[in-house]
């Protein structure tokens, strides 16, 4: 696949596809024919590195150093300008200061440049004339069709075809080999430093980039290129921040459509809009929800640090991904037994006990040892070195395990050792292909490469080993998200500021259900509309301004006839005039009392980065308190909502406890479904909207209160 321009040049579509994001990227990664702008003779500079390591790295292709000053660097012909370069140049590395960065781009539109790698710094990062330079630069490449890495980037680098084109100085003690790992990172030092925890784990890299500035090639686009490149298995990304939360969505979906692993971290945050936090669900949305909702979605492993994420990725391109989670633990030690099977229930892993045959051949091995699972095969093994792989034979055949957990102490650490039990180790491999081998010991870099080619992931803590298998197991019960559906913007919403009544009306317009209710601005007609209702009957006070009345003492509940109707709307009103005199007060909303069921919550929210999310949890004024919610990109499709009210920590009240019935668990996910398609189809005129409680019942479902929240400026 040779290095084409995009048609439309990068950055023309507003939602571009995974493959428009990835137009042009060939010539990042596999680019062959390399100038370096800024060239430097002295190897160890920013300039001279990458033409060392390209040297080095053995690519194949035209290392072409571009220096006035110079004749030769390096060894190689050296040039005063890119002008002068003779013949194809599809990538160009900048490497000269600021200043000069304009010249040298202007330089590469006039040579057919590819694809720019800008190294400089001095730009975004920096203030804001920097940042205006740079988006000339980027405007610049634009319209010219060339795709920019940066500025401010660390580099590229894909071992396999020798190309380094890199300043860091973790590749000379880590030199890069080949690998099904691929690192894309916006932070050059944390991409090289996972870079260099990998080859800590065995692991070589399939590529590694860092994006810099991301003017143009973001980690999306990364993302999107690497999800259809045959050397990559496994994806690691670090992201500190999105401007275009789409365009990781898509990315990140269509990494799961091509059966590739993705594992992230992610820090920073990034701010939800002001007026959404009149609602619980902007306040619980927070500053993250968005990015967790987007990987949950994509089936994308979070970390909760490198060290866990470089675990994780390695076990991933080491063997296959769990159908399960049944372990099998052997150890040499007692105490390390009970520290896994400790390790294993704050993980949600099952250590189901071996049979009682396959307990009774390992007795008749060695009478003393523990059989159950975890097996404790004890110091014996020392002098007997096949009982190890003798019980590991036995506990695989009876055992139907996902996932076989070897605690082997300082066994990686005795090269005799290690050498007498690598072939049973392969066989029991290839005898098992569909089980995923995690070794627990220490052991040298060099012995975890060759564990790691052979199918073998090494994690030298206990614990952190259980944490992978449960990583890798939660990867196996993903299954890639369909597209979701394409829902035509909605016709505006009513003028002028939403009330209760208002809200109610444009969510059941949108096939939301409510309990019926009628307006009152007189005591009388409250009077006439609780008669109406029939009795007990809840009021609530009408004002656009008040989120949430009961704070301010705009709720009565179980009003028992006319007169105390009327009597409860002169006292309610004053009460919240004297509490919220500020408020605009436009009457009562009167409806029903309904009993039984489960007070639920539903809302959405817009997140500036990936727009609308929606929520769901255990409703009423205790939402906030409890924090039991989950949230999802909108739109929902039926099996996304039942997957969100299952993924809450008090699910099983909706599935009915202490004799109380369950949940019409399909209407209130039809409700949620519209909720979300309400969203989507309001993102430009709506903030957030709540329906709290939603009151989910034996048989259907209905809303009780509502709010709307205009999108402001």
């Amino acid at each position: 696949m040779g290095c084409m321009r995009s048609p439309e040049g990068p950055g023309r579509s507003a939602q571009p596809t995974p493959a428009e994001m990835a137009a042009g990227l060939e010539c990042i990664f596999r680019p062959q024919h390399v100038a370096i702008i800024g060239a430097s003779s002295d190897p160890t500079k920013i300039g001279g590195r990458p033409v060392d390591y390209l040297k080095r790295g053995g690519f194949r292709g035209r290392i072409l150093p571009v220096n006035p000053n110079q004749t030769e660097v390096q060894g190689l012909p050296a040039y005063a300008s890119l002008d002068a370069v003779p013949g194809i140049v599809d990538q160009a590395v900048i490497a000269v200061p600021a200043a000069m960065v304009p010249g040298a781009i202007e330089a590469c539109v006039r040579k057919g440049v590819r694809a720019v790698i800008a190294f400089s710094a001095g730009f975004g990062e920096v203030n804001e004339a920097g940042r205006t330079m740079q988006e000339a630069a980027a405007a610049r490449c634009r319209e010219a069709g060339v795709r920019m890495l940066g500025p401010n980037a660390l580099g590229v680098m894909n071992p396999a075809d020798g190309v380094l084109v890199t300043f860091s100085s973790s590749v000379g003690p880590h030199w890069p080999r080949p690998g099904r790992v691929a690192v894309a990172s916006q932070s050059g030092a944390v991409g090289t430093y996972c870079y260099t925890l990998l080859a800590d784990r065995g692991s070589g890299i399939s590529h590694l980039v860092t994006t810099g500035n991301e003017a143009d090639i973001d980690v999306a686009a990364c993302i999107a290129w690497l999800a259809d490149d045959p050397a990559t298995a496994v994806i690691l990304a670090y992201l500190e921040g999105c401007r275009d939360g789409r365009r990781l969505r898509a990315a990140l979906r269509h990494a799961a459509a091509r059966g590739k692993r993705v594992v992230a971290m992610k820090v920073g945050v990034s701010e939800i809009g002001g007026a959404a936090t009149v609602s619980h669900t902007g306040t619980l949305a927070g500053s993250d929800a968005g990015y967790q909702a987007a990987f949950e979605e994509a089936g994308v492993w979070r970390a909760a640090s490198l060290s866990e994420a470089a675990d994780v990725a390695v076990a991933a391109a080491a063997g296959p991904v769990p159908r399960g989670r049944r372990v099998g633990v052997i150890t040499v030690s007692g105490g390390a037994g009970a520290f896994l099977a400790d390790a294993a229930a704050t993980e949600g892993m099952e250590l189901p006990p071996l049979p009682e045959e396959a307990q009774a051949a390992i007795r008749a091995l060695v009478p003393f040892a523990g059989p159950r699972n975890p097996v404790d095969s004890t110091a014996q093994i020392a002098n007997d070195r096949t009982l190890l792989s003798r019980m590991l034979r036995i506990m695989l055949k009876a055992g139907r395990f996902d996932v076989l957990i070897a605690f082997l102490g300082f066994t990686g650490e005795h090269p005799a050792r290690i050498a007498e039990l690598m072939p049973e180790l392969e066989a029991l491999r290839a005898a098992h292909p569909r089980t995923l081998f995690v070794l627990s010991m220490r052991c040298s870099r060099a012995l975890r490469a060759e564990l790691l080619d052979k199918g073998f992931a090494t994690v030298e803590e206990p614990a952190d080993a259980m944490r992978v298998a449960s990583a890798l197991a939660w990867l196996g019960e993903r299954t890639a998200p369909t597209e979701p559906a394409d829902i035509p913007a909605g016709a505006p919403l009513p003028p002028g500021d939403l009330d209760e009544a208002g809200a109610r009306r444009v969510l059941a317009e949108a096939g939301i259900p409510f309990v019926p209710a009628r307006v009152a601005r007189t005591a009388d007609e409250a009077a006439d509309a609780a008669a109406a209702l029939g009795f007990p009957a809840a009021m609530k006070v009408l004002s656009p301004d008040i989120a949430h009345k009961s704070d301010v003492g705009g709720v009565r509940l179980g009003v028992r006839d006319a007169a105390e109707a009327a009597a409860a709307y002169r006292t309610m009103l004053a009460e919240v005039r004297a509490k919220a005199p500020a408020a605009r007060v436009t009457g009562a909303l009167l409806s029903p009392m309904v009993a039984g069921g489960v007070e639920t919550v539903l809302g959405v929210v817009r997140d500036p980065v990936f727009g609308p999310l929606v929520m769901f949890g255990l409703g009423g004024v205790f939402v906030e308190a409890f924090r039991d919610v989950a949230f999802r990109l909108a739109p929902v499709d039926r099996a996304g909502a039942v997957s969100m009210l299952r993924s809450i920590k008090g699910s099983a009240l909706l599935r009915g406890v202490r004799g109380r019935p369950a949940v019409d668990e399909d209407a209130l996910a039809d409700a949620l479904v519209a909720l979300s398609r309400f969203a989507v189809a309001q993102e430009n005129g709506v903030d957030s909207a709540e329906i709290n409680p939603f009151l989910a019942l034996p048989r259907g479902g209905m809303g009780v209160d509502a709010v709307v929240v205009r999108r402001t400026a």
